[in-house]
């Protein structure tokens, strides 16, 4: 796959050791873009050493089912690595950056160092597949479609339906998922789906039960 000026094609494409935020509830998948404004000290001085590296940084949700360490909150074993494709700087010391889904990867282990900000040495080899475009044909476009009606319809909400009607399976899916207001187990969990199917079959899932909460008086989260 292609993000930004660069190719990656293979697991071994990326990189071994890679800065890493945590950031609850926040989901990157492969070929999906993620705005940031990144405006903490040590994540500003994250984003300086990827622009001066390779631009790759992992997106990683903290585990809240561990305790903390001395580095920090324990993180989730999956994450998504993404490539800064587009940045400006806000003149108060704020980045606003756009990252580009690679792929998904392990932790193998964290890194110790003396940087304000964590860094992981990762492995994308259980995750081949996010290195290439797949045939999205086999996802039921027409529950997923039904399900996000129902959604906006609960909530009296609105959709470009035209730009919905142009997206391609793994980009309507994929940009259903990141938008979900879920928390952090559902979020993990249409991460770590094995394939853009099982994601769709989650993401109607995880809706459906929201909805269900929703009409029994409960609230969406």
């Amino acid at each position: 796959m292609k993000a930004g000026n660069h190719t990656y094609a293979h697991p071994d494409d990326l990189p071994q050791v890679i800065p890493v935020f945590p950031l609850p509830g926040a989901l990157l998948l492969p070929r999906a873009e993620m705005p940031l404004n990144i405006f903490e000290p040590r994540y500003v001085a994250m984003i300086d050493a990827a622009i001066a590296r390779d631009r790759v940084v992992g997106m990683i949700q903290p585990d809240e089912r561990l305790a903390a360490g001395a580095a920090g909150p324990s993180l989730c074993a999956i994450g998504c690595a993404g490539r800064i494709t587009s940045f400006s700087e806000a003149g108060d010391g704020r980045y606003m950056i756009t990252l580009t889904g690679i792929a998904r990867f392990r932790i193998l282990e964290e890194v110790p160092g003396t940087a304000l900000f964590r860094q992981c040495r990762v492995s994308a080899t259980d995750f081949p597949g996010d290195f290439e475009v797949r045939d999205s044909n086999i996802v039921d476009r027409d529950a997923v479609l039904k399900t996000f009606r129902d959604y906006l319809d609960a909530h009296s909400l609105e959709a470009d339906w035209e730009s919905v009607g142009r997206a391609s399976n793994e980009t309507l899916i994929n940009a259903l998922a990141m938008m979900a207001p879920f928390g952090p187990a559902e979020k993990q969990a249409l991460l770590e789906a094995p394939d853009l199917r099982a994601r769709a079959e989650t993401l109607v899932a995880l809706t459906e039960m929201s909805l269900a909460r929703d009409a029994g008086g409960h609230s969406l989260q």
